[in-house]
């Protein structure tokens, strides 16, 4: 795309997208390059948990969520522009639920499922859910935020952002869903590739296409911001 013809708001975009992929890249080169000692300490039951949570808090946000709150906060934009609002509150909470489908029948004809918790995946949510009350819904507070509440609007911004930078074309040829689902995929087959992995890698890439898709349809986020509470990391 030639810079000179961009309006002010796709050159906006463009270095807000600049400034989040650098911030991003910056804290997972760290991660990469100490991640060895970052999870032994994580780890370390040695540690006090809330100081153990926060280091863990802060990679995640780091790597999703830290690039979007900066330029949120530079550009001064609210919340609520993105979706945040109750407008089309249970369409888009039914719509995005209809995404899930697939990962649920992938999870099921693979006998994979072991029982129902929201951030089981989390490293440190069985040391909160086992604190008595109310260090636990202290501590569980911080995993929502980060692990749900900012890794599930950092696909919002992002998706909005590489939208205004290249408008869509139609409601499916959708370049910020369609974006934001190849990267999560490519994460995903970073753990390995195999033809599970790729069905699998299939099924996550259809949520998260399909929940931005939702999300622009409806003009409401928080089906977005639900699925990373309730779904993901909790089968």
């Amino acid at each position: 795309m030639n810079k000179s013809k961009l309006s002010i708001e796709q050159r906006k975009a463009n270095t807000d997208l600049n400034v989040i992929i650098s911030i991003t890249l910056a804290v997972l080169i760290v991660y990469i390059c100490f991640g060895s000692q970052i999870m032994a300490f994580i780890r370390n039951p040695e540690v006090p948990l809330l100081l153990r949570t926060f280091v863990a808090a802060f990679f995640q946000w780091g790597i999703a969520g830290m690039g979007i709150t900066v330029v949120i906060l530079y550009r001064k934009e609210g919340f609520i522009g993105f979706g945040l609002k109750k407008t089309n509150l249970l369409k888009t909470i039914a719509l995005s639920i209809l995404t899930l489908v697939p990962y649920i029948i992938f999870i099921l004809a693979t006998n994979s499922f072991s029982g129902y918790l929201p951030f089981k995946r989390v490293i440190v949510t069985k040391e909160w859910l086992e604190m008595g009350f109310p260090y636990n819904i202290f501590g569980m507070s911080i995993i929502a935020i980060v692990w749900g509440f900012f890794e599930g609007f950092n696909y919002v911004v992002i998706s909005h952002k590489v939208n205004t930078l290249y408008p869509p074309k139609s409601m499916w040829l959708n370049w910020g869903a369609i974006t934001c689902g190849i990267v999560c995929l490519l994460l995903h087959l970073m753990a390995g590739v195999s033809i599970y992995g790729l069905i699998e890698g299939l099924a996550v890439f259809i949520i998260i296409y399909g929940m931005l898709i939702v999300k622009d349809y409806t003009k409401n986020a928080w089906g977005c911001i639900l699925i990373f509470l309730l779904f993901w990391n909790a089968i």
